[in-house]
């Protein structure tokens, strides 16, 4: 009898930390979930929108030198002198187009990609077209030292589809991360001895045994 109810005790503590284990895992989920999806609400929508500069040599014998200008450009698209003269077109402050203005480039084609991100769809485009015109007209008032001209490419457009994560996706990273915490915590936790444990069976001895016979 005393067995049998130490075993239910066990099985009843084994119950009950099971039973907090994945509770535990749960509400770090729908926690890291609400989260993730207050986040993406909170932010809104972030548009980007992207336009493309070509650097062309004036002398056509002399084409390698482009993808070497094209580099050198796009690292000085978000220079400060090129900035302060876009800033007019944008009208933004300067501090905003360093942080939201990017560029890129190829190293096969002499192109520059100068992209600008924003909530509001036209401030992005503006903020594009502002930095390529700036950097069009300072590189080609050089143009007679460095033999190339920046030609204007493409346009940026107004876009209509958000660039960002939908709360629906940043709900499920919150949920994803919530979970591992919730497992991690549940890994690194300290076990508790079992305070219910059977007593081990005792064995007669051989003098016990010798007096029985």
């Amino acid at each position: 009898m005393t067995d049998h109810s130490t075993r239910l005790r066990r099985l009843s503590l084994r119950t009950r930390r099971t039973v907090l284990s994945w509770s535990l895992l749960a509400a770090c989920t729908l926690v890291g979930g609400a989260l993730g999806g207050a986040y993406g609400v909170y932010r809104g929508p972030v548009y980007t929108a992207t336009s493309y500069v070509v650097v062309v040599p004036t002398n056509p014998s002399d084409a390698g030198s482009a993808l070497g200008f094209a580099q050198a450009y796009g690292r000085a698209a978000t220079q400060l002198a090129v900035l302060l003269d876009a800033q007019a077109q944008a009208g933004v402050p300067v501090s905003t187009m360093q942080s939201n203005v990017r560029t890129s480039t190829s190293p096969d084609a002499p192109v520059v990609a100068v992209s600008a991100t924003s909530p509001r769809p036209a401030l992005a485009s503006g903020m594009a077209n502002g930095v390529t015109r700036a950097l069009t007209r300072h590189a080609n008032d050089t143009e007679e030292n460095t033999h190339v001209r920046l030609v204007e490419f493409s346009q940026a457009v107004r876009p209509t589809v958000p660039t960002s994560a939908s709360p629906v996706v940043t709900g499920a990273v919150g949920a994803s991360a919530g979970g591992l915490l919730g497992g991690l915590l549940l890994l690194v936790r300290p076990r508790r001895p079992e305070k219910h444990a059977l007593p081990p069976a005792s064995v007669p001895g051989p003098a016990v045994a010798a007096e029985l016979h």
